[in-house]
């Protein structure tokens, strides 16, 4: 019975009716994506929306300029970062500075651009990468008085749960 199935899935996946299908959502998604851009004002091109689509859809966690560069090596390294600092203007994108010396960059929900601010990031000292927590607001800071602040970083720098683990198993 389970061989049955593996084989019925196997013939469904290789049918027209899939690949059509999952065209028809490819199309939509990317249509979407070029609406996202559009909406901030962003003048869509090949190059943008492929970057664009990159972004949004190949990256789970912050990511620098290399990390695009490794996913995107045919693309212009000057063409990425104009690209980043135009979806970080347009606030598709926000900048995080969490001390390792290289910006990273990570995509704001869409629907919601609150998530560019205001919320805390993690950074592992052993990989190197950076997180969002975008359900942990920055506490509020009690500033001298006729300070008036411009942005507010609030990084926690420590050992993430992936390199814990492969530290206990060696």
């Amino acid at each position: 019975y389970v061989l049955s199935a593996l084989i019925l899935q196997n013939c469904f996946l290789k049918s027209t009716f899939f690949r059509n299908f999952a065209g028809r959502m490819e199309w939509t998604e990317r249509k979407q994506d070029e609406q996202v851009l559009l909406n901030a004002g962003i003048r869509v091109t090949a190059v943008r929306l492929l970057i664009w689509r990159q972004l949004r859809h190949g990256f789970k966690d912050a990511f620098s300029l290399a990390d695009l560069e490794a996913v995107l090596p045919t693309v212009d390294r000057s063409t990425l970062f104009r690209t980043l600092t135009t979806l970080s203007e347009a606030h598709l994108l926000h900048d995080i500075d969490d001390g390792s010396g290289a910006q990273k960059y990570c995509v704001c929900h869409v629907d919601d651009t609150r998530h560019c601010h205001g919320h805390v990031h993690l950074t592992c000292r052993r990989c190197h990468r950076t997180f969002c927590l975008t359900n942990v607001q920055i506490p509020p800071v009690l500033l001298p008085a006729g300070f008036k602040p411009d942005e507010t970083e609030y990084v926690v720098k420590g050992v993430c749960a992936a390199c814990q683990a492969a530290a206990s198993c060696v």
